[in-house]
């Protein structure tokens, strides 16, 4: 939220903050912080005022300074809603029961931003964030300059992930590494192509891409809900006409599919979610993979087939040359595991891992394997896709 309230963004920018009656104090932790945000500024701007007039900057600990108009801020206790009055308005929505048939992070976004789109007038860009990611300062000015420049209906950033602890270090990488093997960015910009795919920690989307698709109900039951939006955003039937252009820009914005999005990586906004253990990992991927895969135990099959093949036979292999004296056999097993680390070794340097970690790849990969194969095996009992103690698949 401190993020949010220090973009350093040129135009009009209000927050809106769903609070899903989570036990964490989600709407109070919210104020607190906008307040104290509201504070700093206040004397920032004091202590900039002193500096111009060519006076001393001094403490004031007993005499309360003024505060900027600009700067103030008020808190309205108006029905659910709590609204705060400042440069960054920051208006808290208490959720509405949730609804059979949806997840419950996509009830939260369609009360959100149907609040965004009802506003007068309506803003140009809503952003779809979650409450754990650390915005850099430019973030938002960046995201809004790319999406103006290139006249996108949606652009998204994978957002640095927490990597502190053993097990984040260890898989975490691998995590971003094989989801651009998932979704190659290239392939995601490119407009015609058939992939689609975002980041849910930060997707910058039209409100017109949103009513276009009808909202974020299009996708009120999905698991995997980014890269979802990103498909029917790309790739969705257009209900009302829709002829949008950046006057600005020469890019003409299409009438038909596809219309253009954007897939890229932020090495300075990043996510604050821990995962301090091998479970907290294993669960994560666990929760989705089979999704990933339609729940098809064809593609299950040619899933872990092809990861043993690719990522395992060339290690199981290299000692069985060795005992068996078949020295081109050796000879081709080092080299593919040195082209496997060599193609991973991006990603470990991205998150400034010890380099010798590329060479760890296939040890890697077979935990992400079992994860596959685990998330199947939950879906199959009844126990796919589980989250903050609800089961969605």
């Amino acid at each position: 939220m401190r993020s949010l309230l220090t973009q350093h963004y040129p135009g009009e920018l209000s927050i809106i903050l769903v609070d899903d009656h989570s036990t964490d104090g989600t709407a109070t932790v919210a104020q607190q912080v906008a307040q104290q945000v509201s504070q700093y500024l206040s004397q920032e701007t004091f202590q900039e005022i002193v500096q111009e007039a060519g006076q001393p900057e001094t403490p004031q600990p007993e005499i309360p300074q003024p505060v900027p108009q600009e700067r103030a801020q008020q808190v309205s206790h108006e029905s659910s809603q709590h609204v705060i009055q400042e440069n960054v308005p920051l208006t808290v929505l208490k959720a509405k029961p949730l609804p059979s048939g949806w997840t419950g992070k996509l009830w939260a976004l369609e009360q959100g931003t149907q609040k965004a789109m009802a506003q007068t007038p309506c803003p140009d860009y809503i952003l779809l964030t979650d409450a754990d990611i650390d915005h850099d300062t430019l973030n938002l000015q960046r995201l809004v300059t790319k999406a103006r420049s290139l006249n996108l209906d949606l652009a998204s950033v994978m957002v640095r992930l927490r990597c502190e602890s053993v097990w984040e270090q260890s898989l975490i990488p691998a995590f971003v590494f094989f989801f651009q093997k998932l979704y190659p960015f290239r392939w995601v910009n490119i407009p015609h192509h058939p992939t689609a795919a975002a980041a849910g920690g930060c997707i910058l989307i039209r409100p017109t891409a949103l009513k276009r698709i009808g909202g974020i109900s299009a996708i009120r039951d999905a698991l995997i809900d980014d890269c979802t939006l990103a498909h029917v955003v790309k790739w969705g039937k257009q209900k009302e006409p829709s002829n949008i252009q950046n006057p600005k820009s020469k890019i003409q914005h299409p009438n038909t599919p596809p219309y253009p999005i954007w897939l890229g990586l932020s090495t300075h906004t990043r996510s604050l979610r821990p995962y301090p253990s091998l479970k907290s990992i294993w669960d994560m991927v666990a929760r989705t993979a089979y999704t990933q895969l339609h729940y098809s135990p064809l593609l299950l099959v040619g899933t872990l087939g092809g990861m043993v093949l690719v990522y395992l036979i060339p290690i199981i292999g290299l000692p069985w040359a060795i005992l068996t004296h078949q020295w081109w056999g050796a000879i081709a097993s080092l080299l593919t595991w040195g082209l496997m680390a060599i193609a991973y070794s991006p990603s470990i340097r991205f998150y400034q891992c010890p380099i010798w970690f590329a060479f760890c790849l296939p040890g890697v990969a077979l935990l992400y394997t079992l994860m596959t194969l685990d998330s199947a095996l939950r879906y199959w009992r009844g126990q796919g896709g589980q989250w903050k103690g609800r089961t969605y698949s």
